[in-house]
């Protein structure tokens, strides 16, 4: 199994924004068929450090993965939005 982890930093963290994304993001369970589980959170504490949002997706393995990065739902609908709207972002992507 894959886990895919990407943390973003909004450009407007706003509650709308924040939850926005979120929507969004969530949007791929049930359209992007690789995807096993998927969890999306909104940071609350909101400190200099902090992220707005967090994704968490799991796949069943590293061909899932590059299956889920080239998904024409993933690449049209979510990636194009949150590159607009985001101002950084991390990711890990590990097995376990």
């Amino acid at each position: 199994m894959v886990k895919h982890i990407v943390c973003f930093k909004l450009k407007d963290n706003s509650p709308t924004a924040k939850e926005e994304a979120k929507r969004r993001l969530l949007s791929m369970q049930g359209n992007v068929p690789v995807i096993k589980e998927i969890e999306v959170g909104t940071d609350f504490l909101g400190s200099e450090r902090s992220y707005d949002v967090i994704l968490l997706v799991t796949l069943a393995n590293r061909q899932a993965l590059e299956a889920y990065q080239n998904d024409p739902y993933h690449c049209a609908y979510v990636k194009p939005y949150m590159h607009e709207k985001r101002s950084a972002s991390v990711s890990v992507d590990y097995e376990f």
